[in-house]
């Protein structure tokens, strides 16, 4: 049987090749057509992809589409420079994170916005409501890895040095994050889910697991000794 192939094929070792091309150039009319010609149509697919997959769609634009957009100048204005092949990590995968930790970043400050101005109909239940003096001061389980997915992101680059596993985790807290839209969630079965989508072998995936699980066990335990967890399952 074939391999499952790790990446679409929108966004090949080409494309790469052209973003390099890219970042050496200094020809500006070089530049804008490389870009258009190849690299414009990957990020746009990339983009289109993780929102869809991860079901990132709280926004403050009219269209998805327009949203699409936005990410591709954000990659062309602040993020394509920055890419440096010598570091070890491939193109689809360094731009496919940048993708995926601006649209959480958006997507929650969006949330909150539409959470603030009082759109209820536009949100889904499931944030932690406003408390009175009879209610549970603790937050549930669910709150809490939310919590800590969100805190985990802005640190990930100081736990994980090596940038494989950085793409690791990275995967690994997308999955949490999604996970009340997950139809699996056995543990082999996501240990073979996030393999096919990281390329990554087993010893590299459970050396990042086992390291997030000791962060969440930690930073878990410590509010719970101080009163901090419901006994709220939700």
């Amino acid at each position: 049987m074939a391999r499952k192939r790790s990446k679409a094929n929108y966004f090949t070792k080409e494309t790469e090749d052209y973003i390099v091309k890219f970042n050496e150039s200094t020809d500006q009319t070089y530049r804008q057509k490389i870009f258009t010609e190849h690299i414009y149509f990957p990020f746009y697919k990339l983009a289109e992809n993780i929102i869809h997959t991860f079901k990132f769609y709280y926004t403050d634009v009219d269209k998805i589409e327009d949203l699409k957009h936005e990410i591709v100048s954000v990659l062309y204005e602040e993020k394509i420079m920055k890419f440096d092949p010598t570091n070890g990590a491939k193109a689809y995968s360094y731009f496919g994170t940048i993708v995926k930790r601006w649209l959480i970043n958006y997507n929650n400050k969006n949330y909150k916005k539409l959470k603030q101005i009082g759109s209820w109909d536009d949100v889904e239940d499931g944030y932690m409501p406003d408390v009175n003096e009879n209610d549970d001061i603790g937050i549930t389980l669910a709150q809490f890895m939310d919590k800590w997915i969100t805190e985990t992101y802005e640190i990930l680059e100081d736990i994980f040095k090596k940038e494989s596993e950085l793409h690791i985790a990275d995967a690994v807290l997308t999955i949490f994050r999604t996970r009340n839209d997950l139809e699996i969630f056995k543990k082999k079965a996501l240990y073979i889910y996030i393999r096919e989508i990281t390329d990554c072998d087993t010893p590299s995936l459970t050396r990042v697991i086992t390291k997030l699980k000791l962060d969440f066990q930690e930073k878990y335990q410590k509010l719970y000794d101080e009163g901090l967890i419901s006994n709220k399952v939700l």
